[in-house]
């Protein structure tokens, strides 16, 4: 989970960032100079929406480890990182995708997988699920965020989160063009009116969109619990991790990568959980054998 929060976090960033440069530069200004042109404006709304997204995923494996301080690890530190750096590659080479690097971090029990590429993702993993879990445990874990990255995952929310950071960016200032020539009475170009609305209107539309984006992470989980239960050729070790998780204190993720971890604690409304509840992701396990 801790992989999409933070794409979607960083997502959100990057818009804000962009959305006060266009403004800055003036290119606001510029469009709304005559009144909205609406095909301009879509098109506008379009580079800076997927190229807001784009970004976030090209920068998804150097904020994923930065978060979390995760060092990577080639197998030479000891037992442990040569069985874990040797079950990744394997599984990677089972489910046809390059071999991804491999990085640990200190947290409680959690996992994630995240990378722009299929054949250059990062996998990584917290001590807490190493010491908690058996090693089928974890290697279940492993397939399920190998699976992830075979699904390309991360470039399907890229193009998903592209087409709404899209209609965010247009819609935003839509909005905030009619406020400003309706309430604050702007005659000519746009005025302040403008800005406070379309920042206020981006806010809420992104936190929307970020609901949406967390209902199709949702959706992306179940596949990948059972491309795992198909790398190791039983459901059994993924119900068992997912068993186990259930009794454990899952580690938080940052919101930039929190959608791509094993398990998510989050506390807020399921409208903007980015993992089913865990007795589900069982049933389904338990239903597809």
């Amino acid at each position: 989970m801790k992989r999409i929060v933070l794409l979607i976090a960083t997502n959100l960033a990057v818009m804000l960032v962009l959305s006060i440069v266009v403004s800055v530069l003036g290119f606001d200004r510029w469009l709304m100079a005559e009144g909205i042109n609406y095909v301009s404006l879509l098109w506008f709304s379009a580079i800076f929406g997927f190229g807001g997204a784009f970004i976030s995923l090209a920068m998804s494996k150097f904020i994923a480890k930065m978060s979390v301080g995760a060092h990577t690890v080639d197998g030479s530190e000891g037992t442990t990182e040569y069985w874990l750096v040797q079950t990744v590659h394997r599984l990677a080479e089972a489910a046809g995708i390059g071999k991804p690097e491999v990085a640990i971090y200190q947290g409680p029990a959690n996992a994630f997988a995240t990378g722009a590429f299929r054949d250059s993702a990062l996998v990584a993993v917290s001590s807490g699920l190493l010491e908690s879990m058996s090693r089928e445990e974890v290697e279940a874990v492993l397939g399920h965020e190998v699976t992830h990255v075979a699904n390309g995952d991360m470039v399907t929310l890229t193009l998903i989160q592209g087409v709404l950071n899209t209609f965010v960016f247009f819609l935003s200032r839509v909005v905030g063009f009619i406020v400003d020539k309706a309430v604050f009475r702007t005659e000519r170009g746009v005025g302040p009116g403008f800005y406070i609305t379309m920042i206020v209107s981006q806010i809420l539309f992104g936190i929307l969109a970020s609901a949406i984006v967390a209902w199709f992470s949702r959706q992306r989980e179940f596949r990948a619990d059972r491309g795992s239960a198909n790398l190791l050729r039983t459901p059994q070790p993924m119900i068992a991790a997912l068993r186990r998780l259930g009794g454990l204190q899952t580690g938080g993720l940052p919101d930039a990568v929190k959608a791509f971890g094993i398990s998510s604690e989050s506390r807020l409304s399921q409208l903007f959980a980015t993992h089913p509840p865990i007795e589900q992701r069982i049933a389904a396990l338990q239903a597809a054998r």
